[in-house]
């Protein structure tokens, strides 16, 4: 066995551990404090951590074959958050073409660069080829009825729901001096260190929150649960250095950059949402959701996580 697979099945091991206590927690608060399911809390919690046991072996499956299973698990996952996307705009009849080469064409044409690690046009072919397609397939069809604003959101869709997510799976091919066939630790780090974030922030919250901090967007964010989540998953993140290229330092610092902007994909997405009138992005997820509900962190996180370890990191 290698040692970036040993780390990582001992990685794994430890969030077995812990979702092992928490289930077993949920079990003994639903016994005493819900017996007949009528505590919304209790019940909630049980359903995260349900969807959390899914979504870990998902994950390590992906992790542990490498290159092509994380691509696909993120492939799909992108294709599940731009269906729940779309489903949330005003599009028409005439965006059809556009939406079909949204889904069939650009993503995984994204993927695909993606794999075979192409980064200078992997890096601009959402942001510069596929924004200038996107329109072009629509006005063909000749329906300018609202055009700008379809428009703007399918490409608004294709940036949060594509090319954002394509970055987790970028991770693998930077060249890192020393850390080479490790590169899927970064990964597991990415998403341990914001998705910890946004569970202690939500504990944090419960505990001690008092202020609100956008009550319009997410009235369940607090200021006293944020800064305790956050510093929380940075040190968290300091005490995962050892499956890094970082030193204690470097990984808090990338942590609260990451977590910085986590939360702030949070309330970005939560605003889409108010606009559109929805709590939630969609319902495949018990007790999380959609797809983008459990993304939103990552989303805003991973190209910035990704461009930081590139420059300062890696050979490439």
């Amino acid at each position: 066995m290698n040692a970036h697979h040993a780390d990582l099945i001992a990685l794994l091991a430890g969030l077995a551990a812990v979702l092992v206590t928490a289930s077993i927690a949920g079990h003994v608060l639903q016994r005493r404090l819900s017996p007949d399911g009528t505590n919304n809390v209790i019940e909630n919690l049980n359903d995260r951590v349900k969807a959390w046991w899914i979504m870990i072996v998902l994950m390590g499956l992906a992790l542990l074959f490498g290159r092509f299973g994380t691509t696909l698990l993120f492939a799909f996952a992108s294709f599940a958050a731009l269906r729940e996307f779309i489903t949330l705009t005003d599009t028409r009849r005439a965006d059809h073409w556009a939406l079909a080469a949204a889904f069939f064409l650009v993503l995984p044409i994204q993927y695909y660069l993606i794999y075979i690690d192409w980064y200078g046009l992997y890096s601009i072919f959402i942001p510069v080829y596929a924004f200038l397609l996107m329109p072009i397939i629509a006005a063909l069809r000749g329906d300018t009825n609202r055009f700008f604003i379809r428009i703007a959101e399918v490409q608004w869709a294709l940036m949060i729901c594509v090319f954002c997510v394509s970055h987790v799976p970028a991770l693998l091919s930077l060249q890192i001096p020393g850390y080479e066939g490790r590169n899927v630790l970064l990964i597991a780090f990415l998403v341990i260190v914001v998705q910890s974030s946004d569970v202690l922030q939500y504990v944090w919250g419960k505990l001690l929150g008092r202020t609100k901090i956008a009550p319009h967007l997410s009235p369940s964010k607090t200021v006293e649960g944020f800064a305790g989540g956050a510093l929380s998953a940075t040190a968290l993140g300091a005490a995962l250095y050892w499956i890094t290229p970082f030193s204690p330092l470097q990984a808090g610092l990338l942590s609260f950059a990451i977590v910085l902007m986590g939360f702030f994909g949070g309330l970005v997405m939560s605003a889409i949402k108010r606009d559109r009138g929805v709590k939630d992005w969609g319902h495949l997820i018990a007790g999380h959701g959609g797809f983008i509900d459990r993304l939103d962190s990552v989303i805003f996180s991973a190209p910035i996580f990704f461009h930081l370890v590139r420059y300062w990191w890696s050979l490439t």
